[in-house]
């Protein structure tokens, strides 16, 4: 898997990272887990259009939901054409023998969800949201249990999730669940198990410091420990993917990166000082560059490389606007610090399209090939 041959018992103070939960096993001997998404939403839809568009990489993967939903985006997205027939799965490892042109689907609660009836396009529902959660839950399990590779997560709608109720309502999103869940898989807090959002393109990596969270809390939140954090997180996460330490452009906080102390002085007494603790440890870290330049100077272009490998950001619309300007359709979200592989596309729901078949697959493939690359590194 991707974070490979380490001691199990982990400093976490230190972000040790975890071992290969799946040393014993031969290679490709697990099956990818591609979680619905909200059922209300575009995540069905994207899931069946990237098994019929892109069957090589979708090669043993399969999907963690509900069989009645997956046919009805199947119908969806066949019109009048052939529909793809959805496989109902009794274990995950049967996905590696799934015959093609089909959509393989591990049911967590079968024939339950739609007891109630379909669940509507585009329409907010806590059952949707109770769907969405539980299947990132049994699945995040299963990841953590070596049963699956990698976790593929179709995108859920916060809003759902909160109107589900009961533990899942505390979450804010997928980042934070799988954090908790991985938490108490490890038999620690979500404290001592820091992760951190990494949004990326063909053309961009970028880190975030902070996630989700008001601007205002956001600007609180870059301090000393956790830019530090930050950047080793980056480091040894990155490493393992590239094989070599990764150049890191940090991104300043204010304009200009504060001039010196004129427009602010969080770079001078905040993060120029973790920069330096974090060289202290081998980490290829810049100093605070400007945030209007810092992104067009990572930027990889045909045939050559930015000035950076990833750029870490001081919160997240720092950072996910010039990803997601580059191409929402190439965009993948890799959360970086868990023992485990996750990656997802880098959009929502899109409720406003739910149901018209008119839903881009391209970032979930790109999120697979994505999961594919890490759990093989």
């Amino acid at each position: 898997m991707w974070q490979r041959n380490a001691a199990w018992n982990m400093n976490l103070s230190t972000l040790t990272i975890l071992p290969d939960m799946t040393e014993s096993l031969a290679p490709q001997a697990l099956p990818i887990a591609i979680t619905m998404g909200d059922a209300a939403g575009i995540g069905p839809e994207i899931i069946v259009k990237a098994f019929q568009q892109a069957p090589q990489d979708c090669r043993d993967c399969f999907v963690v939901g509900d069989v009645a939903t997956l046919r009805r985006a199947a119908a969806l997205v066949a019109g009048h054409g052939v529909c793809w027939p959805v496989a109902e799965l009794a274990t995950a490892s049967e996905a590696l023998k799934t015959p093609p042109r089909c959509i393989p689907v591990l049911s967590i609660y079968p024939g339950q969800y739609f007891a109630v009836g379909p669940v509507p396009y585009g329409v907010l529902s806590a059952h949707a949201g109770r769907m969405a959660g539980d299947c990132v839950v049994w699945a995040a399990r299963a990841a953590l249990s070596g049963e699956v590779a990698a976790l593929v997560t179709a995108p859920l709608n916060k809003a759902a999730l909160s109107m589900a109720g009961g533990w899942l309502a505390s979450f804010p999103g997928h980042t934070e669940l799988l954090q908790a869940l991985a938490a108490e898989y490890l038999k620690t807090t979500v404290a001592q198990l820091p992760v951190r959002m990494m949004l990326a393109n063909d053309e961009l990596r970028v880190v975030l410091v902070s996630i989700h969270v008001a601007l205002r809390e956001a600007l609180t939140a870059v301090t000393f420990d956790n830019v530090l954090q930050s950047l080793l997180i980056t480091h040894r996460s990155l490493s393992a993917v590239l094989g070599r330490a990764p150049r890191i452009g940090v991104a300043g906080l204010n304009p200009h990166a504060g001039e010196g102390g004129l427009f602010g002085r969080e770079e001078l007494d905040v993060i120029l000082p973790a920069v330096l603790a974090a060289r202290a440890q081998g980490v290829l870290a810049s100093d605070p560059i400007a945030p209007d330049t810092v992104f067009m100077r990572a930027r990889a272009k045909p045939g050559q490389l930015g000035e950076f490998d990833v750029v870490l950001a001081m919160y997240h619309d720092q950072g996910l606007i010039p990803v997601k300007y580059l191409g929402v359709e190439k965009g993948v979200n890799v959360t970086l610090g868990l023992p485990l592989v996750r990656t997802s596309p880098d959009h929502g729901t899109a409720f406003d399209i739910a149901g018209t078949a008119r839903a881009d697959a391209s970032s979930l493939v790109e999120a697979i090939r994505m999961a594919r690359q890490l759990s093989d590194s």
